[in-house]
């Protein structure tokens, strides 16, 4: 009895680990993730993040980028963007250019910013952290894509 309550505590455990996952199909080049979301008609997520150093950045992939709700989410409607601002991770002269250039163009004031383009990569909104885990994340980012819709 005792074997079987520990087993299945161990895979109770295991199975809410596997709950979250990595975000999955981030991308880091803006040129290709854009003939991406034109070639799909999906809307681009451009996530501005210190990754190594933001405390919201962090907390904003723990609870909502890592998780499989957003995943999904992001799959289906979504080609995101990873537009890093790392103090120890390296990168590319040619990547930083690229994220310094894109923090410009969209006036970028702060960490975490998100900024949603649509498929033809018209900005459609802007965001950042917000609590509520990855379901409120979702339904805020499809209000944001809705009402850009209706205005159209």
């Amino acid at each position: 009895m005792r074997k079987f309550f520990i087993t299945s505590v161990l895979i109770v455990i295991a199975m809410l680990y596997c709950s979250k996952t990595e975000a999955t199909n981030w991308e880091t080049g803006f040129e290709k993730a854009s003939l991406a979301a034109k070639a799909s008609g999906k809307y681009m997520l451009l996530d501005f993040s210190g990754s190594d150093w933001c405390g919201w950045c962090k907390r904003l992939e723990k609870e909502v980028f890592s998780q499989d709700a957003f995943n999904s989410f992001a799959e289906e409607s979504l080609v995101c963007v990873l537009v890093d601002f790392p103090l120890a991770k390296k990168q590319t002269e040619e990547l930083k250019q690229q994220n310094l250039d894109l923090a410009r163009k969209y006036e970028i004031k702060g960490y975490p910013t998100i900024i949603i383009l649509s498929p033809d990569g018209k900005p459609v909104g802007i965001t950042g952290y917000l609590q509520g885990g990855p379901w409120g994340y979702v339904r805020h980012l499809k209000k944001i894509i809705e009402d850009y819709k209706e205005k159209q």
